[in-house]
């Protein structure tokens, strides 16, 4: 069975050549992301491996289809890159890795609060200049703090437990309560309201669908306490990114910590450091100093990317020994 793997990165090939000893795959590892323009790269495959900046839409799929490709396979938990009802009437199905290291993404969240809170980002370059003055780098505790904790699966019931151990409070929100949560005796569920009234750190852990999208715009900023602290190591649709840079200039909110960006497709994964940046929005929000920004890497441990190949690898083999698919979405 032949797999064409989109949008490869050296982290990909390393773990995935390690994992595939033990199913003997095909894999052709392709470096363009996957797209209508590119997804012909695809013919004479079985199987399409992509990732969570890829594009599957309706043209996308309606290619793979031609060029005769039989099953999708994500190597992510979030499938919003693909137009579902497309890939169904395409009879195309699709697998996915719904949790890899839930702990590799909350401790990432922790290391952005970490760091915007006691500004290690501007030490650090101000050291490396050679610089050692404190002055404008005074921090704040987390002890105490009220931390707001949206999405309570696997990845935000671990930061919110993390946070607990800091001293913190955590008030949580979830359509579906985490049962474990509600027995611990620092983390409690309510209201969008009532987090955006009194948390000093919101934290954003929840799939990025047609209800949550823009879900932090410029009224619910206008909700939070002022100067909170925000984190999105979810989805970057969840937070209008206009918004957010408007509330930074007013100071509604103090500071934020983002591993994702909603319009982060045709810019992270790639070095565009010889390059002008071309979307204003991002290059506005990275002139904050009080804003950090990673490039879409919370996932990327050798523990989460181990397990990202071995699951996306066995729902590959499931497929070819005509089994049940056990991480089908569709």
């Amino acid at each position: 069975m032949k797999i064409a793997f989109f949008d490869t990165h050296r982290f990909d090939k390393d773990s995935f050549s390690a994992a595939n000893a033990a199913f003997n795959l095909e894999i052709d590892f392709l470096e363009p992301r996957l797209t209508e323009t590119t997804a012909s790269l695809a013919k004479r495959h079985d199987v399409v491996c992509a990732f969570a900046n890829d594009s599957l839409n309706r043209k996308t799929l309606e290619v793979l289809k031609s060029e005769g490709i039989k099953l999708i396979a994500l190597r992510c938990a979030g499938y919003n890159c693909v137009d579902l009802e497309a890939a169904k009437e395409l009879s195309l199905p699709i697998v996915r890795v719904p949790a890899y290291s839930p702990h590799a993404v909350a401790e990432h969240a922790v290391a952005l609060l970490l760091t915007v809170t006691r500004q290690v980002h501007r030490a650090h370059a101000r050291v490396r200049e050679g610089n050692f003055s404190l002055d404008g780098l005074v921090g704040t505790e987390l002890h105490g703090k009220k931390v707001g904790v949206l999405g309570t699966g696997k990845i935000g019931s671990i930061f919110a437990q993390i946070m607990t151990g800091f001293g913190c409070e955590v008030l949580a929100f979830d359509l579906k309560p985490n049962p474990e949560l509600l027995t611990q005796k620092k983390i409690s569920y309510t209201t969008l309201e009532e987090i955006f009234k009194v948390c000093d750190i919101i934290s954003l852990h929840l799939p990025l669908t047609p209800n949550t999208r823009h879900l932090i715009d410029a009224n619910a900023i206008s909700k939070m306490k002022k100067g909170v602290i925000l984190l999105n190591t979810g989805r970057g649709g969840l937070i209008d990114t206009k918004a957010l840079i408007t509330a930074l200039k007013k100071g509604q909110i103090g500071s934020a910590g983002l591993d994702v960006y909603e319009e982060e497709e045709e810019i992270f994964f790639r070095d565009h450091s010889s390059e002008v940046l071309q979307d204003d929005v991002l290059a506005r929000l990275m002139t904050f100093p009080n804003v950090l920004i990673t490039a879409h890497q919370a996932f990327l441990t050798d523990t989460a990317l181990r397990c990202i190949a071995e699951t996306t690898l066995q729902n590959i083999s499931e497929f070819k020994n005509g089994l049940t698919l056990t991480n089908q979405i569709l």
